[in-house]
């Protein structure tokens, strides 16, 4: 089979291997459609201290179970399913018994510690497939197993916010601004100054209002999601919430933040990041997903030009999210 492998950080290549063969407890996807993340792109660069390489990147995961392990086989053979992000937990540490899964001390992740899909075949534990809404195509599925499902527990840490900002117009806020419309909120979308595309794209799914990142809003917001990977927009979100409100830091990594005065933070505004994900938010993302229902604005590449995908998306040559297409 074909697969791109990350074989160490700053060197990717696609390159052919043998088809894996399930191991206990694992079944066999073939990939139809794989999401590409940002994520994937602070693999490529590095930025992930855990980060197993080789690896195979890849965790937006679209495809059909075609063979089991041993002790596997809960799932039809032909099923499609979604492969997250989060790969395997020890279900034995203090969050896992606390039901907070995402925080798990020795949680596996997908295309960072075990291979992921960019690739022809993935290997997955059964217990951590997804089921996935239908009426929805294979490319539109694959951004919700990760720009859909942070950008939902990312709404949910904001609260019952009715004025919300949503700092960074790609893959997961245009998604998670259709669900906070179908919820009734108020969307305010902050896209990189001048990118006129997303600001355009933002107005369309049905955003009140729509500028640039270094605007401010005409009404204090009551909570802002920061989904651009950028430190410097914590103390301009803190600054644009009101008393009370909440910042929440929807990237598994960011830059730097600055150091901003301590009256930002006064008046009880809340500041928190978000962790990965649990089964139970895929399990409750999907039926909203099929609910509400969601336009998915993707750009689709081929496997083999999954570098170019990348580049395209560390650059912002794209609005959306991009998917390679592997079928």
């Amino acid at each position: 089979m074909r697969a791109i492998v990350v074989e160490a950080p700053g060197r990717i290549h696609c390159v052919d291997r043998a088809v894996p063969e399930p191991g206990p407890g694992q079944v066999r996807v073939l990939v139809r459609a794989c999401g590409v993340c940002r994520t994937d792109l602070h693999l490529l660069d590095g930025e992930l201290d855990e980060a197993r390489y080789p690896v195979v990147p890849g965790h937006e995961v679209v495809g059909l179970v075609d063979a089991y392990g041993s002790g596997a086989g809960r799932i039809p053979r032909g099923t499609r399913v979604g492969v997250p992000w989060l790969a395997w937990t020890c279900g034995q540490c203090g969050p896992c018994r606390e039901g907070a899964e995402n925080l798990c001390e020795r949680a596996a992740f997908t295309g960072c510690h075990v291979d992921g899909g960019y690739a022809e075949a993935v290997l997955v534990d059964e217990r951590f497939c997804l089921p996935l809404p239908k009426g929805i195509s294979d490319v539109e599925a694959a951004p919700l197993l990760c720009a859909g499902l942070i950008g939902f527990r990312s709404l949910r840490m904001a609260g019952d916010a009715l004025r919300l900002g949503l700092y960074g117009f790609g893959a997961a806020a245009h998604i998670i601004a259709q669900v906070a419309r179908h919820e009734g909120r108020e969307v305010h979308a902050f896209v990189r100054p001048g990118d006129e595309k997303a600001r355009a794209l933002a107005l369309e799914l049905g955003a009140v209002w729509a500028g640039g990142s270094d605007e401010e809003p005409a009404q204090p917001l009551d909570a802002a999601i920061i989904f651009a990977p950028v430190g410097a927009l914590l103390p301009v979100a803190l600054q644009a919430v009101r008393k009370g409100g909440v910042v929440v830091c929807g990237g598994i990594h960011m830059s730097d933040i600055p150091s901003f005065p301590y009256s930002l933070l006064w008046g009880e505004r809340v500041v928190r990041s978000v962790a990965n994900l649990t089964r139970q938010d895929g399990e409750d993302f999907m039926s909203l997903a099929a609910a509400v229902p969601l336009r998915v604005t993707t750009n689709v590449y081929p496997l083999a030009d999954a570098v170019r995908a990348l580049d395209d998306l560390r650059h912002g040559r794209f609005t959306g999210a991009a998917v390679l297409s592997v079928a």
